[in-house]
């Protein structure tokens, strides 16, 4: 199979373009998840202290600040991107 056919490109500068485009879009994917892994472990220490200290798991405030900024920021995509963050870092509630 040539770059043509995996790209759906029309000529081979297009398909080098996309090979090498995508190629890039998987480094920053691979950035991404591990900043999420991150962000991940950064809110569960929050969210230990706050249990430890006799407080609620969530901060309901601070969720909609974090939706609020990533809604404008992105837009309504932003929206459901900030709420499957939370759900990955404190799970559903």
């Amino acid at each position: 199979m040539t770059a043509i056919d995996v790209t759906g490109a029309r000529t081979s500068e297009a398909a080098d373009v996309i090979t090498g485009a995508r190629e890039r879009i998987d480094a920053l994917d691979d950035r991404i998840i591990g900043l999420i892994q991150e962000r991940m472990a950064v809110s569960a220490v929050i969210q230990e202290a706050r249990i430890t200290s006799g407080g609620r798991r969530v901060n309901l405030s601070r969720e909609m600040e974090v939706l609020t900024h990533y809604s404008e920021a992105l837009g309504r995509p932003g929206t459901s991107l900030a709420m499957t963050l939370l759900e990955l870092c404190r799970g559903r509630i």
